[in-house]
């Protein structure tokens, strides 16, 4: 990473109260399917980024837990639109943290392959619509005809589709912080 990592007694006032505000939040609660915190007590992956610049770090961290902790998206529909981001986006930490997540969630292995290469089917038509959602975000094809968005609110509703459209946004988000600042999938 070209950020030095941040270990607690390293941070200032503000970069604890985020510490704090991941490592005890929803994200340390239940199963623990990717580490939150390196041995020395570090955040690691895009929260390893966040705590550098916590007047942005902490909105962006408390998106994310709305994101996945406070939607009407399924837990299944929820992995599926984070490993599209993850495989759009060449994102191998959330490719890594988020395939854990899914075969929690139900995910088969032949499926989470399938989400990789770019190429998911399911006879589900909400896990299909929502697919073909984050596929045509992904791809920067977000303006849809009456028709389009008409078929996808009739599968969906209109909650879903936002749900969606911010989970895609803020896991792109995530996905750049770990480019520009190459991190990768702790030890």
């Amino acid at each position: 990473m070209r950020l030095p990592d941040l270990r607690p007694e390293d941070l200032d006032p503000d970069q604890r109260v985020l510490y704090d505000d991941i490592v005890g939040g929803p994200r340390s609660t239940g199963p623990q399917h990717f580490a939150l915190t390196t041995a020395d007590g570090a955040l690691t992956g895009p929260f390893g980024v966040m705590v550098h610049g916590p007047a942005l770090g902490r909105p962006l961290q408390e998106l994310g837990s709305a994101v996945r902790y406070a939607t009407g998206l399924t837990d299944r529909v929820r992995e599926i639109a984070i490993l599209a981001v993850a495989a759009a986006t060449g994102s191998v930490f959330e490719q890594h943290a988020h395939e854990r997540v899914g075969r929690a969630v139900g995910l088969t292995d032949v499926e989470l392959v399938a989400l990789a290469e770019g190429r998911f089917t399911t006879d589900d038509a909400v896990e299909a619509s929502a697919y073909a959602l984050c596929r045509r975000l992904l791809d920067d094809r977000s303006r849809l005809t009456g028709e389009e968005y008409a078929d996808l609110a009739g599968v969906l509703g209109t909650t879903t589709i936002t749900e969606l459209v911010v989970l895609v946004g803020y896991y792109r988000t995530l996905a750049q912080l770990l480019d520009v600042f190459d991190v990768d999938v702790p030890d």
